[in-house]
């Protein structure tokens, strides 16, 4: 699905002077040129305060974060949780319409936002108090059919009590959020079966209600207020991300087999050396590692040994002082070596010195 920025932008976006502290604070979570990491939860912050993600919401969070635009725009157009286009001013309805929920009701429940809402799923209503989707499965499938407005989940729903919660909302109200029939959360609608200890000394309403109804923040522009601006991991005496501990030096990565012999093909060199005995000239093609011979093979006397690789020092080092003759050839410059009487040592192009022979 192609999405793209809203028609009709707002000229400008800030954060309220709390959530600035909390995005500032959030930032301190990543290490030090990590930063870019908070991009998501400042991104999610400036949608709960404005209601939807504007390009200048984008561009603002994108200049704290030192990230280019397009980077940031990115994100928030690859991730569906993050609403490009305005939303209803009191409420952004999001229906579940996955398995569960599709067959305990929630077709029902979208007849009812077409009919009070809008035909189409991100169309404000006429007054533009309200807007509308369906979404994937949203993880309340025990408590089929429901519905996300703002914050909360809406569950157990039939196209009437949905009605009568638009309505409410439409009128100034904010309605309990979670089971909308009597349950308490997800248990038996005629009560517990089991844990049955459980059930004195609970609170009024399910963790989730329970915490909507303390705080009133449901369906509310979130400015910062509404909660203490917490960051434990920030090191106490300090302030921002100069105050974070270093973060552990990574443990060193243990090569696997074929990187260990990978690295080691890496250092390896091939000599040709040749002999006569008997009248015939004998070959053998041995392997170096590092320079050094793996076998006796090239320090033996009367050996001729031929480098095909470059920078390696061939078997000069170990040929025997009754060699005859000795050749060494690399591909940055060449060398020959001759160990006769008195020896010596010219240097030369590969091309000039030596023909090279096929191993």
């Amino acid at each position: 699905m192609l999405r793209r920025l809203h028609h009709e932008q707002p000229e400008s976006f800030e954060f309220t002077p709390a959530n600035l502290e909390w995005a500032q604070g959030q930032i301190t979570k990543y290490p030090e040129g990590r930063e870019q990491s908070a991009v998501i939860p400042l991104l999610w912050r400036a949608q709960e305060q404005e209601g939807w993600l504007t390009k200048a919401a984008i561009e603002y969070v994108g200049d704290m974060l030192g990230m280019p635009y397009i980077r940031v725009l990115e994100v928030a157009t690859f991730y569906f949780m993050f609403q490009l286009q305005p939303v209803g001013s009191v409420a952004h309805i999001q229906i579940c319409g996955t398995l569960s929920c599709m067959i305990c009701g929630a077709e029902d429940l979208i007849a009812v936002c077409k009919d009070k809402i809008a035909p189409n799923a991100h169309e404000l209503s006429a007054d533009g108090k309200f807007s509308w989707e369906e979404v994937e499965c949203l993880g309340a499938c025990s408590n089929a059919p429901m519905a996300q407005i703002g914050k909360d989940y809406y569950e157990d729903l039939t196209a009437e009590n949905f009605g009568k919660l638009i309505d409410a909302m439409s009128a100034g109200q904010v309605p309990l959020p979670g089971p909308q029939n009597g349950r308490y959360a997800a248990e038996p609608l005629s009560g517990l079966t089991s844990l049955t200890e459980y059930e004195a000394g609970k609170a009024d309403y399910n963790a989730s209600a329970q915490l909507a109804a303390d705080l009133g923040d449901t369906i509310k522009r979130i400015d910062g207020t509404e909660v203490p601006i917490l960051t434990p991991w920030v090191v106490k005496g300090g302030k921002g991300a100069s105050a974070k501990k270093t973060p552990p030096k990574p443990a060193p990565v243990q090569k696997s087999a074929v990187q260990q012999a990978a690295a080691k093909k890496s250092r390896e060199t091939f000599c040709r050396c040749t002999r006569r005995q008997n009248g015939r000239e004998q070959a053998s093609r041995e392997s170096h590692i590092d320079g050094q011979a793996r076998s006796k093979v090239c320090r033996q006397a009367g050996r001729k040994g031929e480098n095909t690789q470059s920078g390696g020092p061939c078997c000069r080092r170990t040929c025997g002082q009754k060699a005859t003759h000795h050749e060494c050839t690399a591909q940055s410059g060449g060398r020959r070596f001759e160990n006769a009487q008195g020896g010596r040592s010219e240097t030369g192009t590969d091309a000039q010195r030596i023909g090279l022979l096929p191993l």
